[in-house]
Formats: C-alpha cells, structure tokens, sequence
C-alpha cells in the first residue's frame, strides 16, 4: 500500500485519540453500524480530501465499513494530526497523502495521489481536489458520480464552476446543511478558534479588543466565544443584514480601518482576499494579533506584512513576529492557516459527529439519486438533516414532543380560522 505520512510509528497514539473522539460521535456510530449492514458503497473508490484529525479518521473508518476503497490527503497543509494519518494508514489499510507542515509541492503532489486512485465519488474540504481534478486530470470525469463539499469556501468555489457550466457532476453541499452550520459551523469553530489563539500565544482574553471580519455561522460562533472569555468584540462586515445582526447581537460594527488601530486581537472567517491588507497594518497597535479561521490563507496579506517589515522572527510555536520600522511588532499565527487546526485540534468530536454523519449520507445519497442528478450544488435534503438532528437528540437522552393528528391536520389546512 502506498502512503505518505511522518511517521508509522505513532499508529498506536493516534488509535487511542481516534478512539477518544469516537466516544464523542454517536451518530456516525449508528451510521457506521447502519452501513457495516447494508454496505451502500461496495465496490466504489472514494478520494477525500479532508483535515486529517481524529473525527475525519473516524468517518473515513464509517465510509470504510460501507465497503468503499478510500484514500485521503489534507486539505489543508497545517492541519494533519500525524499520529491519526498513521493509524489510519496501520491499523485501517487506508492510504494517507498528509504530513503536518508539507510544503505546497508536497501538497500539491499529495490531491494528484488520491485521483490517481480514480475515484468515483469525492470527498472535498476546500473545492481543491474537484477542482484540480477539472483543470488537469478532465480525462477521468467519466467515471465520476459525484462529490460532497465540507466547508463554505469549497461551496462558493463550486457554484461559481456551476453557473460558468464547468462542474461536470453533481456536489452536495454538506455545509450548507443545517445539522452543519447552525452547529459545527457556529460552536465548533467558535470554541475551536479561541482554543487555538489562547493555545499559541497564552493570552489573556478578558479586556482585550477582539475584531471578528465577517459574520456568518463561523464568525458569529467566534464573537459568542470571544464575548464569552470577557472580550469586547467588534464585527467588520459588507452585508448590511449580517452588520444588522451583530448590532442586534451586541456588538459594535464598523469597517475594518476603522478598527485596525484599536484592536488587540484580529480573526478573520469571510473566505474572500485579504480582508486584513496593508493599509490596515500600517495602523495597527504594537503586539497586535493576527489570525484565520477561513480555510485558505489568502485573508491575511501577509506578503505585504513581510514586505513592511525589518524584521521577521518566529518567537512561539505557530506566533510569527513581524518587527516595522517604527519598532511595532505585529504577530501572525499559524501562518495565516486555520489557527483552530494549526494551533489546536480543530473543532471537538460531538459538533463533527453530525457534520461528518451528514457526509456519510450525503455520499450514499449520491449513489441511490445517481441517474437523475444533475451538474450542480445540492442542498443536503431535509430529511437526512432531520435524521442527524434526531439521532443526536436520542444520543443526548433528550425527548420532544410529536404532533398530535389533530395538529397535523390543522397545521395542513387552509379551511381552520380563528
């Protein structure tokens, strides 16, 4: 079995972490259980592209027991878990492409290896492995059935190739699932991305000015949790209903400029291009802190930063210190990547177990609907994310109520009144 991972010894630790998390995912038991059964993946090839982390090893175990032929890569080049790429790779037989701190090369080299394994279905986080697929590789369409999308990134990169005609086969956006951004989106991140700020830089929260760019499901978990800690949150935003919203919610709302000179603590979540550039850096307090949580480092002008800069030095694990000319230091961490995976374990098990029960369904959704779905970005049907929702509400010992028929039957009715 080919692989390329850091090291094959640390299977054992990684088995025991994947075996933490799983205690944490009920449902992807049940559906691992349902698919171990029913087998709906036998004999199809399936190329992930995903964080490599506890919860993913644990859905690709899932996938796995359904009779699928995997292989994964990361998909992002700071967020493997090296111990997990070696247990999946010693104790499950699954090729692993993923090695915390790879290059870009290596990244790069390691999406061509998993579409050399000629999938049927994909598995993305981030739109990289479909699009690389479209742009160099167009030969092996064909035998495509389709894939599934995990972030929101991803999913703006794949309805931008739909309405331009490009996707030639169906993606269900698992993302745009509400068992996934009312949840993982929202409290994953959210207590993941404080997680990681306070891991690399063992700041104090409480009094210090947090700036959140953005406020959709990720960045409203981040100011929730920010808030939370005693920070005084402020929301940088182009939409006026979400910059509404956040007022709403109690935050203040200005541009970005306008809070570059006051904020201590700067995450950007947006997925667009430099939301913190240069003219934002020129005016930003001394020891200011810079990260990500949105999947590409490309929100982070940092080779603008580095250009400013007299000075660059790596002062903690994943804290980049940037010295300007009038003697400011400015500190990026995690290199711009997501610091909830770079700096940290990335979100916890119990919000992945429905994002990642989402995905298993979402994939054996695909294979049942496979003659009359068309090229382009599906919402993930209602009644899989029902089905999470419940399953998890069970795994909680938490009951609700049902209708009565009574109910039902008014509810289905224009002819009750007052």
């Amino acid at each position: 079995m080919d692989f390329h991972i850091r090291d094959i010894d640390q299977a054992v630790g990684g088995r025991h972490r994947m075996d933490w998390a799983a205690q944490e995912m009920p449902v992807l038991a049940s559906v691992h259980e349902e698919f171990s059964n029913d087998k709906p993946l036998a004999g199809l090839r399936l190329g992930a592209c995903m964080h490599v982390t506890t919860e993913t090893a644990n859905l690709m175990k899932a996938l796995q027991s359904g009779g699928a032929d995997i292989v994964i890569c990361a998909s992002n080049p700071l967020s493997t878990q090296d111990d997990v790429a070696a247990s999946l790779v010693a104790h499950n037989e699954i090729p692993v492409y993923a090695i915390k701190g790879e290059d870009d090369e290596t990244y790069y080299n390691h999406l061509n290896a998993v579409l050399d394994h000629k999938p049927h279905i994909i598995m993305d986080d981030g739109a990289d492995l479909v699009s690389t697929l479209h742009k160099e590789r167009p030969h092996q369409l064909a035998d495509m059935i389709g894939g599934t999308e995990e972030t929101t990134t991803g999913v703006i990169r794949l309805k931008a190739m739909a309405a331009d005609g490009a996707l030639k086969f169906p993606v269900i956006a698992a993302n745009d699932a509400l068992t996934k951004h009312l949840f993982d989106n929202r409290y994953g991140t959210g207590q993941s991305t404080m997680d990681g700020i306070i891991r690399a830089t063992n700041y104090l929260i409480a009094g210090k000015t947090v700036v959140v760019a953005g406020y959709g499901w990720c960045s409203r978990g981040i100011a929730m949790r920010a808030a939370g800690l005693g920070g005084s949150v402020i929301v940088t935003e182009i939409d006026p209903l979400k910059a509404l919203e956040a007022v709403m919610d109690g935050f203040r709302v200005m541009p970005m400029a306008q809070a570059a000179p006051i904020g201590d603590i700067f995450v950007t979540a947006t997925g667009d291009i430099n939301v913190i550039d240069k003219h934002h850096f020129e005016t930003m307090k001394g020891g200011a802190l810079v990260c990500n949580s949105g999947h590409f480092n490309v929100e982070i002008n940092i080779p603008s930063l580095a250009e400013m800069a007299v000075e660059h030095a790596r002062v903690r694990p994943f804290v980049d210190q940037y010295t300007m000319k009038d003697g400011r230091k400015i500190n990026i961490l995690g290199e711009g990547r997501l610091i909830n995976l770079a700096a940290a374990e990335g979100h916890p098990a119990s919000v992945m177990d429905m994002s990642f029960s989402g995905q298993a369904l979402a994939a054996k959704y695909l294979i049942d609907n496979r003659e009359t779905l068309e090229n382009k970005v599906y919402v993930v049907p209602q009644e899989v994310d029902q089905r999470i929702a419940s399953y998890k509400l069970n795994a909680m010992g938490i009951n609700i109520d049902v209708l009565t028929d009574q109910q039902t039957e008014y509810l289905n009715s224009w002819q009750h009144g007052t």
